[in-house]
Formats: structure tokens, C-alpha cells, sequence
């Protein structure tokens, strides 16, 4: 008898799809705008909006099949490719393989346009697009492979329930790459840049909380009781973060601000995305707590230490806290802890070891091609804009439109 869907699943995973695909589409958007200057507002939400596009198609071309068949053990094959051939249900689960791939293609979209925060303000846009593709191509698509597609990392037993590896690790890191590569904004440090509309960043991060409940609930690829725990812990640890950053900000400057209260919700939220099927709901609000506390530090030494300008803290925050979460994996799984288990044969030094070798492998995999990448798509088409450029605003200079107009 032919297998048949479960109309549950299947409808959970849509609704999935579509938070997810809201995260960028508008969250990811408006939460970055609201920290550039207003001059560069619409350069943001552009970037954001052209890369969904471009990566859905990649996605549909190549980049699902190259993912999830057998192919290898470093990369899949072309028999999906256009999204064809594709069964009824996806083998092993309850749910049709074309809303797998929709599902799996909003996680494309969003990884790419985390890396936009680390050069607001100061890139071409057709370098942008020109990188990310081969940026997709090179460093998402195999190391997806590696870990959700059944490849060499998933055989030796590394964890990743949604992404703190194959989403935040290569963002992050990228995002460093490229914010040394690119160079800090004119007046950096000395004149830190405000964000023009603190209360959009606000709104913007409260479409990404509650699209994240599609990211990591939809992780566990059916409405059980694995997504009931995964929703429960991306909610307690990115609560647990928001209020512990908002304290260490009190500690610090004698104020809370709402920039700091969502940059500590993001940055629980990253941490919790690798083990959020997999861990308690209080380890969950350890985990966000340890987030933050790292995430915060590593913010202050980006811009004060190190001066690197990672604009909006892609590498402080989403790597830091992604690395960080997929670390603690190996002890709060652990049903000694209230977790659901650790990979098959494993003990909690063996997966520890397995995190480490996942997330080093991918940290270096992805700067070595981010480095590279960048400068082949730099022969076509230079990275920064000229200074008249940077001083007008992209708004104007790159798109010929303003985000706002003033009388």
C-alpha cells in the first residue's frame, strides 16, 4: 500500500514554512533596518527581499537535491533537481517531500540574509547578490549536507536540531570574514552609529520570536511532542536572555535599552536553535542565560577590543550564541540532564567531541570560502561603494529611492 501523508503534519509544516519565510520576510528585514541610519534603510530591506528570492531559486534548481540525496558522504546528487522526482511522502516521515523542500528552502532564504548585518551601509549590491550565490553554492549547501542530509558529520554523530551549525556557525563566521574584509563605516569607533528607529528594530524582533517558533518547531518535522518541547524551549531560553542582557546593560550603563532587551532575545534564541528538541525546559533557560552572558561579552569585544565593525552583531550574536548552543548540546541531551538522548552509541564526552569537530570543521570551511568567495565575486564587481556613495546614503545612490521622505 502506497504511503499516505498525515494531514496534521503536513499542514503544521506549512504553517512552519511560512513563519520561517516571515522571519526574513519582513522580521529579519525591519529588524536590521531599524539599526542603520535612515539614509540606508531601504538598502536593507532590499538586500533582504532580493536574496529570498534569488536562494528560493537556487533551491529549486539544485541546491534541495544536492542537500538530501544519498549522493555522497560531502555532498548529495542531481536526481531532485528542479524539484523533481519527488515521492509522495518524504521517506521516513509523515509529510509530503514537496513541503520537506519548501520547509528546508526557508532556511536557505534566511542564512544568506543573516550575513547582511555584518556590512550595512557600505556594499554594493550586485557584489551582495553575486557573493551569496556562490556563498550558497560552496559553504550552506555542503555543510547542510554534511549534518541534515545524512552526511559524513551526521555518521560520526554530530547534532543540529535547527541549525545552530549549518544556519549561525556559517553565517557568523562569514559575517566576520567579511566585515574585516569589507572595512569599518566611515567614523568607526570613534562615532558609534545610532540606529535610526530603535521601535522598528522592536518589531522586527518580535516577528523573528514568533517566527522562530516555525524554525525550530517545525525542526522536528511533525506536530509531536518534540515540537511541543522545541517550542517550549525557544520561548523559556529566548525570555531567560532578554531579561539577563537587559540586567547586564543595568549593571553596565545604569539602563536597559530596547535595543540591548531584543539583541538578548536573538542572541537566546540562536543559542537554543541547535538543541531545542533535544533538552528540558530548564536547561532550555540555562542555555539562553549562558547565551546571553557570552554573547554580551562577545559584542564588547567586537567593537571595543577588536574594533571590527560586524555592524549589527551577526558573528557576536548568531555565531557566538549558535557555536555556543551547539557546544552545550553534548551535556544538556543528555537524558542525566532531562534530555532525549545523545546520538546512537555515544556518551556525553564522545558527543562533546563530535560538536567541537562540527562546529571547528564548519567555522573554518566556511572562513577559508567566505575569504575566497569574496574575492572572486570582487573581480566582477567591486565589494564597497565609493565614499560619496557611503556619505549620500544606498538608498539613493543604489536603488534610486528613499525609505522615507521628509517636507
Amino acid at each position: 500500500m502506497a504511503a499516505v501523508a498525515n494531514g496534521g503534519d503536513t499542514a503544521f509544516l506549512l504553517l512552519c514554512s511560512a513563519l520561517v519565510l516571515f522571519m526574513t520576510l519582513p522580521g529579519l528585514g525591519l529588524f536590521y533596518g531599524g539599526l542603520v541610519r535612515s539614509k540606508n534603510m531601504l538598502s536593507v530591506l532590499m538586500h533582504c527581499f532580493a536574496l529570498a528570492a534569488a536562494m528560493s531559486l537556487i533551491w529549486f534548481a539544485c541546491g534541495y537535491s544536492l542537500v538530501f540525496t544519498t549522493g555522497t558522504p560531502w555532498l548529495g546528487d542531481f536526481s531532485r533537481a528542479w524539484l523533481g522526482n519527488m515521492d509522495k511522502v518524504r521517506s521516513g516521515l509523515t509529510i509530503p517531500e514537496n513541503v520537506f523542500a519548501l520547509y528546508q528552502m526557508t532556511f536557505a532564504v534566511i542564512t544568506p540574509a543573516l550575513i547582511v548585518g555584518a556590512f550595512p551601509e557600505r556594499v554594493r549590491f550586485g557584489w551582495m547578490m553575486l557573493f551569496s550565490a556562490l556563498w550558497m553554492f560552496v559553504v550552506y549547501i555542503p555543510v547542510a549536507h554534511w549534518i541534515w542530509g545524512g552526511g559524513w558529520m551526521a555518521q560520526r554523530g554530530v547534532m543540529d536540531f535547527a541549525g545552530g551549525i549549518v544556519v549561525h556557525t556559517t553565517a557568523g563566521i562569514s559575517a566576520l570574514v567579511l566585515a574585516i574584509l569589507i572595512g569599518k563605516r566611515k567614523g568607526f569607533p570613534q562615532h558609534m552609529i545610532q540606529p535610526h528607529s530603535p521601535a522598528l528594530t522592536m518589531v522586527g524582533a518580535g516577528m523573528l520570536w514568533v517566527g522562530w517558533f516555525g524554525f525550530n518547531g517545525g525542526s522536528a518535522l511533525a506536530a509531536t511532542d518534540v515540537a511541543g518541547s522545541a517550542l517550549l524551549a525557544t520561548h523559556l531560553a529566548a525570555s531567560s536572555a532578554a531579561l539577563v542582557w537587559g540586567l547586564l546593560e543595568w549593571i553596565k550603563i545604569r539602563k536597559a535599552t530596547s535595543v540591548g532587551l531584543v539583541t538578548g532575545a536573538i542572541a537566546g534564541l540562536a543559542t537554543i536553535t541547535p538543541c531545542a528538541g533535544y533538552v528540558s525546559p530548564a536547561a532550555a533557560v540555562l542555555i539562553g542565560t549562558a547565551g546571553t552572558l557570552i554573547c554580551f561579552g562577545a559584542v564588547l569585544a567586537m567593537k571595543q577590543k577588536w574594533k571590527i565593525d560586524d555592524s549589527l552583531d551577526v558573528f557576536a550574536v548568531h555565531g557566538v550564541g549558535g557555536m555556543t548552543g551547539s557546544l552545550l548540546l553534548a551535556f544538556f541531551a543528555s537524558p542525566l540532564l532531562g534530555g532525549r538522548g545523545l546520538a546512537a552509541g555515544l556518551d556525553i564526552g564522545d558527543q562533546f567531541g563530535a560538536q567541537v569537530l562540527g562546529v571547528a570543521v564548519t567555522a573554518l570551511w566556511s572562513a577559508i570560502a567566505t575569504f575566497v568567495l569574496a574575492k572572486l565575486a570582487a573581480l566582477a564587481i567591486p565589494m564597497r561603494v565609493d565614499a560619496e556613495a557611503e556619505h549620500d546614503g544606498l538608498d539613493v545612490t543604489s536603488h534610486g529611492e528613499r525609505a522615507y521622505e521628509f517636507d
